[in-house]
């Protein structure tokens, strides 16, 4: 007997394609490396479990020298993928986070949120929300993961991301500002070539109607109920909370040959001019795509880009230090 076909109802390249019997074929970040410890850098890693009611997860890090007795920075890492595709658990985060870890030595916990379009927008903020909190909760050193209790200094805790990651990592760290949440102090947040956007063009950005159109398309579907390109999720611009950042310092990372290039240093500048009173600091990378440090981790142009957040991770080791001497 001849399979059925699954009729297509809708497809939203290079992301997905939706069925009519419901049923949503991602094309990309399907993959999956299990936990385990890296051969290369002695990295560790583990899956855990963040609420059991929503399916909220995160894959951990912890780089192969540890010490109870001389606790590192912890970073929330939000991954990209336009708020439709790919998890922590995928063979293009594994290699640079555990080369971050290694080189860095951090924790790092890598939330995998649900995701649009069967989860739309704020859904994937709320879970990331919910994840900064579970963090939190160790704080005491009596949290539900051992890793973060033992190794972590929740003083020193840092929030990334890239892409629509960059994007989540943003608006968590507004909202740390607003709700500020005990537990976790935010020393910094590391966007990697943000996915923001907005009606009109800025700098070189591309006015083509169409174009314009497809990127604004991506945002509509992924939240529906805040459809528009100037939303404050999307649009920092019109966030009349900017200003309210909860941590003190900010670095941004671009891309010469990337289509948000124009984004990233709009957002820079507008953080700056926003009263926020903090210190920001933004790098591009010349010739470089979108996100090409996931996939060729090991290039030079990676390697100097994850010295930076090195840097920017140590500068504010050095300040904890001081301020709590």
């Amino acid at each position: 007997m001849a399979s059925i076909i699954p009729e297509l109802a809708y497809e939203l390249p290079p992301f997905f394609k939706l069925y009519k019997d419901g049923k949503i074929e991602r094309l990309m970040g399907t993959d999956i490396i299990p936990p385990g410890t890296d051969p290369e850098t002695g990295v560790q890693s583990k899956d855990v479990v963040i609420s059991p009611e929503t399916g909220v997860s995160a894959r951990l890090y912890k780089p192969k020298q540890t010490n109870q007795n001389q606790k590192v920075p912890l970073i929330i890492y939000f991954h990209g993928g336009g708020f439709y595709v790919q998890t922590p658990f995928s063979s293009t985060y594994q290699p640079f986070l555990n080369s971050l870890v290694a080189e860095s030595n951090i924790i790092i916990v890598s939330v995998d949120y649900r995701k649009a379009p069967e989860h739309p927008l704020p859904i994937g903020y709320d879970d990331c929300w919910a994840s900064i909190k579970w963090v939190a909760s160790h704080s005491n050193g009596g949290g539900p993961e051992e890793w973060i209790n033992e190794y972590a200094n929740l003083e020193c805790t840092f929030i990334m991301g890239d892409s629509a990651g960059a994007n989540i990592a943003h608006n968590m760290a507004v909202r740390v500002g607003l709700d500020k949440p005990s537990g976790a102090t935010i020393q910094g947040l590391i966007l990697m070539h943000p996915y923001f956007w907005g009606k009109d063009p800025v700098g070189s950005e591309s006015g083509d109607v169409e174009t314009r159109s497809i990127i604004e398309n991506y945002w509509k579907l992924a939240c529906p109920q805040n459809s528009s390109a100037d939303d404050p999720l999307m649009n920092p611009k019109m966030d009349p909370n900017l200003a309210r950042l909860g941590c003190g310092r900010v670095l941004v990372f671009a891309a010469e040959i990337d289509f948000l290039r124009c984004r990233a240093w709009f957002y820079h500048e507008t953080l700056m001019k926003s009263g926020w009173g903090g210190s920001a600091e933004i790098m591009e990378s010349e010739g470089e795509e979108h996100v090409f440090h996931l996939y060729r981790p090991h290039c030079e142009k990676a390697i100097v880009l994850r010295k930076r957040v090195i840097s920017f991770i140590n500068n504010g080791r050095r300040q904890f230090h001081r301020d709590n001497c």
